[in-house]
């Protein structure tokens, strides 16, 4: 038996609790099948804790965390606390805990499944190929500058600051050229260097770093010609490395590749191998409780986990292929299926990918 790996697993609200759950059956299918070892410890988080505890982050959840190898996420928020005073609602959670536990970096893989493709708005020829990941700073950028409003000499005026430091743009950058000599040695460094002074320095330490991992391909493109190929030849991408905003609006983007945000993991990392798994999509508080989640996002999460944080490369890479496999033989979730009415529930999808899960 392995050494025993901790993760704190919290399931939210909306549909978090229903695709949190079937991620777990995988999680002990692969203890089964590989002979891993993990522990689970439940945590409240987001809206629910705001109703049980009267804060979105109690302090025993994130000792939870703390003690934990990994935290598995299912999804936060929702209408019921929108109008809720800021340090009650679920997001200032959500920048709580990544704050605390020293998440710098957000991972979102996306790739598409080949009986897919039809799902995706881009013909099937353009998506031939795709399998790209943004690397998106998330501690930094203009969403954590001074902000103000002032009269000016035209009335009202509104100011958001945009700073980077040295080290932050040093610490992603590296993550993302390692993350690069993985997969197909290829990166592509995001910025706006013929305006802005942060893009400048951004691009000046990239490419003081890049001589250290020469077999990475490096290449400089400004955000807006990067938000036009991906649309026009998704496939030409491997790693996005990018600054805080323009990451949230490329990772949205390249996101949709797919078809479906249910089908699209992500993780948040920090230093060393700890991260933050979640799926991309939110809540869904309108379809919870009625079984037509789909799991495959919080279920490629855990293998995302599996890979990035315990270097469980056999595990990551059976999970991805049952996933394909159920697909392939054509086992869909609403949110995915061409004929609704052939659909199968959240339970049903979970299971058949855990019973197709193997050794390769």
């Amino acid at each position: 038996m392995s050494e025993v790996k901790k993760i704190a697993v919290i399931a939210g609200d909306g549909i978090g609790p229903e695709v949190v759950a079937e991620a777990e059956k995988v999680l002990r299918k692969a203890e089964e099948v590989f002979g891993y070892a993990f522990e689970t410890e439940h945590a409240l988080f987001g809206g629910i804790a705001i109703d049980e505890r009267g804060t979105p982050l109690p302090e025993d959840t994130l000792e939870i965390c703390r003690s934990a190898d990994a935290v598995l996420l299912g999804a936060v928020g929702g209408p019921k606390w929108d109008n809720n005073p800021k340090e009650l609602r679920p997001e200032t959670g959500l920048l709580g805990i990544r704050k605390a536990l020293g998440l710098f970096s957000n991972l979102r893989p996306a790739n598409v499944f080949d009986c897919l493709k039809d799902a995706s708005t881009l013909k099937p020829e353009v998506l031939e190929g795709t399998d790209l990941m943004v690397v998106r700073e998330l501690t930094g950028g203009i969403y954590f500058g001074d902000k103000l409003r002032r009269q000016g000499e035209h009335g009202e005026e509104a100011v958001d600051t945009c700073v980077y430091n040295v080290t932050e743009v040093e610490r992603i950058v590296r993550q993302a050229f390692e993350i690069a000599g993985k997969r197909r040695n290829k990166l592509a460094s995001v910025d706006k260097a013929n305006v802005l002074e942060t893009s400048r320095l951004w691009r000046e330490v990239v490419n003081r770093i890049a001589p250290e991992y020469p077999q990475v391909e490096l290449e400089h493109v400004l955000v807006d010609n990067c938000a036009m190929q991906l649309l026009r030849r998704p496939s030409s991408f491997d790693v996005i490395v990018t600054e805080n905003m323009f990451g949230d609006i490329l990772s949205d983007e390249a996101a949709m590749l797919t078809g479906s945000i249910g089908m699209l993991a992500s993780a948040s990392l920090g230093e060393g191998s700890y991260g933050l798994y979640e799926p991309v999509h939110g809540s869904a508080p309108d379809i919870a409780g009625q079984g037509l989640a789909n799991p495959i996002a919080t279920i490629l999460s855990l293998a995302l986990m599996f890979r990035m944080t315990f270097g469980y490369e056999d595990a990551a890479a059976a999970i991805e292929a049952a996933v394909a496999e159920v697909l392939d033989a054509g086992h869909r979730t609403s949110d995915i299926a061409v004929d609704k009415s052939k659909a199968i529930s959240t339970t049903e999808m979970g299971d058949l990918i855990v019973a197709a899960i193997r050794k390769a």
